[in-house]
């Protein structure tokens, strides 16, 4: 009997939380398998992870870039107000910011590791040219990795200008 009631308890509990996603209009898409692999990474390869990511900003070609993230990602851009949801909307920012053939440098850095993500945070600077002159701009950042079809991807990307103007070195 208490096996019972207590499976009901459950199941009525995963309802409600299923109706109430529902009802703000928030969708729960992963499904965990029982068994589920976790695909190793070191903090070295994660560092490699933007490396790859600021090589295919190299190339100038939005495709390359917009390849290194997954299906499903977010990339909350620096100088872009819209929040951009899928490939067509990704590239649509690349295009426009790859003009600029940004260069980035990371100054500081966190990583985290998880089972099959990784996450990579910290302050970088650009260097973006517009026409004859360049300018750095510094930035906060976060690429959250996920590991799926056998390689890593980024599945949620936001970086954002400083709000405090830095004070020059001397």
């Amino acid at each position: 009997m208490k096996t019972t009631t207590l499976t009901i308890l459950t199941l009525a509990a995963i309802l409600s939380s299923t109706i109430a996603l529902a009802d703000n209009n928030v969708t729960a898409t992963q499904t965990v398998p029982q068994t589920m692999q976790c695909a190793t990474i070191t903090p070295d390869e994660v560092k490699g992870l933007f490396d790859k990511w600021n090589a295919a900003l190299a190339t100038g070609n939005s495709d390359t870039v917009t390849a290194r993230y997954s299906d499903d990602a977010v990339l909350l851009p620096t100088v872009s107000n819209k929040p951009r949801t899928n490939h067509a909307e990704i590239k649509d920012y690349f295009v426009s910011f790859l003009q600029k053939h940004p260069q980035g440098t990371i100054n500081s850095r966190t990583i985290k590791l998880g089972c099959n993500t990784a996450s990579d945070m910290g302050v970088y600077t650009f260097k973006l040219k517009d026409g004859t002159h360049t300018k750095e701009v510094q930035a906060r950042y976060t690429f959250q990795y996920e590991f799926e079809n056998n390689q890593w991807m980024i599945e949620h990307h936001h970086s954002s200008a400083m709000p405090e103007k830095i004070a020059a070195s001397k």
